[in-house]
């Protein structure tokens, strides 16, 4: 069984930092990524990271966040710096055995995701 598990959420000031942690246990995992979702809006990407190394990231993030990963822990992880109060989420992980040359890919292509990690920067 696949289990999808992010840590490292919590509660921070604007302009501060967060590094969430993304493990995917049970199978080899391709493509990973973080979303996020605030309640009534859909969910959007935050970045993505293809299994070479590949990334992408969503407009809003402008070069605050970093996305990285180590392939032999099926982990990735978001770096997140200068946080502002509309970065309030829910933050999930995706992950899928399938490897893709691009980093944006289609949501549905995923295979597992997790809980998700409550992330809130107060202003």
């Amino acid at each position: 069984q696949v289990h999808v598990v992010e840590s490292g959420g919590g509660l921070v000031q604007t302009g501060g930092s967060l590094r969430l942690s993304c493990v995917a246990s049970g199978a080899s995992i391709g493509h990973m990524a973080w979303y996020r979702q605030v309640p009534g809006n859909q969910r959007e990407l935050v970045a993505a990271i293809t299994s070479g190394g590949l990334t992408d990231y969503g407009d809003f993030v402008k070069g605050r966040f970093t996305i990285s990963r180590d392939n032999a822990k099926n982990t990735a992880y978001l770096q997140m710096d200068n946080l502002k109060p509309e970065d309030t989420a829910v933050y999930s992980c995706a992950a899928s055995r399938r490897r893709y040359t691009s980093a944006r890919i289609n949501p549905h292509n995923y295979d597992y995701w997790g809980q998700g990690t409550q992330v809130t920067v107060s202003s």
